[in-house]
This record gives structure tokens, sequence and C-alpha cells, in this order.
């Protein structure tokens, strides 16, 4: 499973593992992996998936292959073109040429099932080039027709770890007015477990073969509403207000400079798009609402409801 580190990953990787199914984790450096370690059936091996022949040796023998890996933000690419290629090198790395590498290690291998994570909106047309690249890498994939593929195209995540609603909450605690960006942008967030159990659903799913299916959550919200929500469960009362486009863009520009990159300008380009879905969950499976599950992670506690927490964040 390439990317089962990472924060959707862990979820999926200890959902195969619940079930018996062995799983092989590669990772750059194995001890950013240690919450797996302990798990059974699962298999952790440091290795840069992006050299020559690894991903071969990685496949050999195996009968399905998980692509998970993604990454937000980039080094600048060639910003003035706006071209159908255009976005920057980690983009290209990790969204184009690493799922071009995995169908080639599968197809030398013989692993015919691939399950591939995409993003909604992934276009090579997108505004964004997060977007573009997600959508080419996704291209790659779905262009094996040699291969079994089934590709997952989720809304925002949010759950216990995420880098979403927690940086919310985050904000809110240190400030007392919440100048939200993009206010009218529209995401319908779906639930990390829920997203972990589509995914191992499809691996044990003849039809999911050949299919492309989109990930959301019961119900769309702006973005205003998202901070207004988190701030109601962290028990904080804010001045929230939304910026006009053009403040959201320069609030981008200012934040891509600072460290952390809290937000960027091509953040701010993908969300000129509604990431909500119009289908149903797929497989039959009930999302779990934002606000039966969030509250959980989110809302304050004193010393003894935070000693679970941080058991959980420290893999204990």
């Amino acid at each position: 499973m390439v990317g089962g580190s990472g924060f959707i990953g862990r979820h999926l990787v200890a959902s195969l593992a619940a079930a018996g199914i062995r799983v092989v984790v590669p990772a750059r450096r194995r001890e950013r992996a240690k919450h797996l370690i302990l798990l059974p059936t699962v298999d952790v091996i440091q290795a840069d998936v992006m050299a020559p022949g690894v991903l071969e040796r990685l496949c050999a023998g195996k009968q399905a292959v998980y692509n998970l890996v993604g990454v937000l933000h980039s080094r600048r690419g060639r910003r003035d073109e706006r071209g159908p290629n255009d976005y920057g090198p980690d983009f290209a790395r990790v969204h184009v040429e690493l799922p071009q590498a995995i169908v080639a290690a599968c197809r030398a291998t013989g692993v015919r099932r691939l399950i591939h994570l995409s993003a909604l909106n992934a276009s090579p047309t997108a505004p964004s080039e997060y977007l573009r690249s997600k959508g080419i890498g996704e291209q790659a994939v779905l262009a094996a027709e040699d291969l079994d593929v089934t590709v997952f195209r989720p809304s925002v995540v949010f759950g216990p770890e995420d880098a979403f609603l927690n940086r919310f909450a985050t904000l809110a605690r240190f400030s007392p007015v919440f100048a939200v960006p993009c206010a009218q942008a529209r995401f319908q967030p779906v639930y990390v477990g829920d997203v972990a159990r589509a995914l191992h659903f499809a691996l044990e799913e003849p039809e999911a073969r050949g299919k492309t299916y989109e990930l959301c959550g019961p119900r769309p919200y702006t973005m205003k509403q998202l901070v207004e929500a988190v701030c109601a469960m962290t028990g904080r009362r804010r001045v929230i207000f939304g910026l006009s486009e053009r403040l959201s863009y320069l609030q981008a520009w200012l934040l891509e400079h600072l460290p952390g990159k809290l937000m960027t300008r091509d953040n701010y380009r993908s969300m000129r798009l509604p990431s909500t879905c119009e289908g149903q969950f797929p497989f039959r499976l009930q999302p779990q609402a934002l606000e039966a599950v969030a509250p959980a992670y989110l809302a304050p506690s004193g010393p003894r409801e935070r000693y679970p927490q941080l058991r959980w964040r420290a893999r204990r």
C-alpha cells in the first residue's frame, strides 16, 4: 500500500489488518510508520518508492496495490503559462509520475488489481495545479485497461488527525476574530473511517473494477458554515465574517509566503469548484455526519478526557 502511513492510509491499514489481510506498507522513514508495525499482518518496509526497481520489488507476488499518496502543496511550477500540464514539481512527481510508475510496476509483476485515490474535481483542465496534476494521474490509471482499476474521488476528509477542522479549531483558539476566505466555497466533508471502509470494500467487490466513485458525507456546507460549526463544537464564541474574492486571494498570497502554508493561491483556485457529490455513497454504505463525529475530537476536555486522545496520537 503506497501511502499507507498517511492520514487515510493508517485507517485503511487497520481495517485490512482486522480482516486478516496481509499488508505491505513502504515508508521513506520506518519510524514514521511505527504506529502500524504492531498491527497483525502488517509489514512496514523502509523504501523510496520512486527509486528505480523499488516498486517492482514491492509489487512482486502481491494480489492488489493501493495508491493513496497525495500532497496539498508544491514548489513553484510554470505559474504564468497556465497550460494543461502546468503544475509544480512536487505535484508532478507525486500525482503524475508515481501513478504512472505504479501502473508500470503492476504490469511488470502481473498484479491486475489497482485501487487509486484521486480527488473530487480532479481534471487536466481544472483551475488549480493540485487538481490538474491529480486529474492527469487519474487519467494514467484509468487508461490502463489491462488492469482492474478502481478510482475514488473524495471531498475533503475529516477525522481525529485531519488538517482541516483541527486547523480551524487551532485558529479559533487563539483569535477572537475569524476572517474566512472563500466563505461561500462549498464542501461535503467525508469521515476518514467511511473512506477507509469504501476502499476496503472495493478490494473484495468484483463490480467495483473499472469504476470511479465519488465520496462525500451526508450534507454540504459552505466554508463559513464549517468554521461556525467548529467554533460551536469547541465552545468558543468568535466574530466570524467572510472575505471578498479579492481579499481571499490576497490572504492566500500572504499565507503562501509564511511557514506552514496555511493556505496558498492554488488552494484558493481549487475552492472555485464546489467539492460536493450528486450521487449516493457507494456500496450501500451510510456515511457518518460531521456533527456525529467531530465533537468527539474537537470539543475541549479536561486532563482525564484528554489522556485517551494523547494515547491515540502517540499510537499507544
